[in-house]
């Protein structure tokens, strides 16, 4: 039986291409293409195993269809009804229960409204204190939409008169005030399917093209202690968001990573950008994930699914995050096959939980992530 993978894409052609044609060399029986969509009816998905979404949240008219095809048994990456859900303050706010460190965050009431939003719909909010926000978060901080990505509308402002025009400035955007880490180090993470990190010294202030290949000229490397902590922490907060493909950003200051970005449901994987090394990397990873994505049975008949990818929970256990073997992940990083772990469970489906952190809210952020209490977001239990 052939299986298929689609992908939804915009203009970027580097990724997609070469993951198409990674896909195909392997002829594993499954099958790879860009994805044809017209108009879509409720009962009449399009006939795919797998999407790869890389697009609609700007082509939004692609979301209602992803969920369709979720709601059929399609695995769809990133998982749609997160991906839509969520937004950066909460993912601030989620990464500071999970004892990943965090910039303090505070999202703010949007500047202007529709016109038929008068004042008194506005009953429940009150004048915000700038001063009181100035001297929690400090300056510089930074001004940014709560949803968004490719820094647009990003602001650095380093005093109550610059933090005004810029928060004048965003219309009806929700924006969140953030506070700004003076880093010595800047890394990205690419991560797939939640397990797999490669952490790679990343330099935002460098041309887009030179941010990975000459960030080593520009910061000190990481240290073996350090990116064992990144890989740890980027686990974490893929494995509670539920993306398959993402990277993470962090500031090092001090020694500590603090978590930046790691909203990125569909990150920058063009070769222009991550360079040859790491374009590779990520286009065999993700050939990886989509084959055995693929390969897993569909829901019978009669059965409702909303599913959840979590191919590698099985085999790889959530305390694993220090000694030796852990940067061996990103050494060779092909999944196990599913129901290979000691559970022996195939593709575990009946909810997201995340083992956390017992570190309080940023309280202690350099303290060992190995111990962790519960953390859930539920989903519809398959079957």
């Amino acid at each position: 039986m052939q299986h298929s993978v689609a992908l939804l894409v915009g203009r970027e052609r580097s990724f997609p291409d070469a993951l198409i044609e990674e896909v195909t060399r392997r002829d594993e029986g499954v099958i790879a293409c860009y994805a044809e969509l017209e108009a879509t009816r409720m009962d009449r998905p399009p006939p795919y195993d797998v999407l790869v979404d890389r697009i609609s949240h700007e082509v939004t008219c692609y979301q209602p269809v992803l969920k369709l095809c979720a709601l059929y048994g399609a695995r769809v990456i990133n998982d749609p009804f997160w991906r839509i859900a969520d937004d950066k303050f909460f993912n601030a706010a989620l990464a500071t229960r999970l004892g990943v460190a965090v910039p303090r965050t505070v999202v703010l009431p949007s500047k202007s409204y529709t016109d038929d939003v008068s004042t008194e719909t506005l009953r429940n909010l009150r004048y915000v204190d700038w001063d009181t926000l100035g001297s929690e978060l400090g300056y510089p901080m930074y001004l940014k939409p709560h949803w968004g990505g490719g820094w647009r509308d990003v602001h650095r402002v380093t005093s109550k008169d610059e933090l005004l025009a810029a928060y004048d400035k965003s219309g009806r955007t929700t924006m969140i005030a953030q506070q700004g880490i003076e880093w010595t180090q800047y890394v990205r993470c690419l991560v797939i399917g939640r397990e797999q990190v490669l952490p790679a010294l990343w330099d935002p202030r460098l041309s887009h093209f030179d941010r990975y290949v000459r960030a080593p000229e520009s910061m000190p490397p990481l240290s073996e202690e350090l990116t064992h902590r990144i890989i740890a922490d980027s686990r974490t907060l893929c494995r509670a968001l539920g993306y398959d493909m993402n990277t993470v950003e962090f500031a090092v200051h001090d020694g500590i990573p603090y978590a930046i970005d790691f909203m990125n449901s569909a990150p920058d994987f063009d070769v222009s950008s991550l360079g040859e090394t790491y374009f590779r990397w990520v286009v065999e990873r993700m050939a990886d994930l989509v084959i055995d994505a693929a390969r897993r049975p569909r829901p019978e008949e009669g059965e409702v699914s909303r599913p959840v990818l979590d191919a590698y929970r099985a085999s790889r256990p959530d305390t694993d995050v220090s000694g030796d073997g852990l940067l061996d992940d990103f050494d060779d990083g092909a999944p196990e096959a599913p129901g290979s772990g000691a559970s022996g469970e195939a593709w575990p489906n009946a909810r997201r939980t995340l083992q956390v952190s017992e570190r309080e809210t940023g309280a202690n952020p350099d303290a060992s992530p190995t111990s962790r209490p519960n953390v859930h977001r539920d989903v519809w239990r398959r079957g």
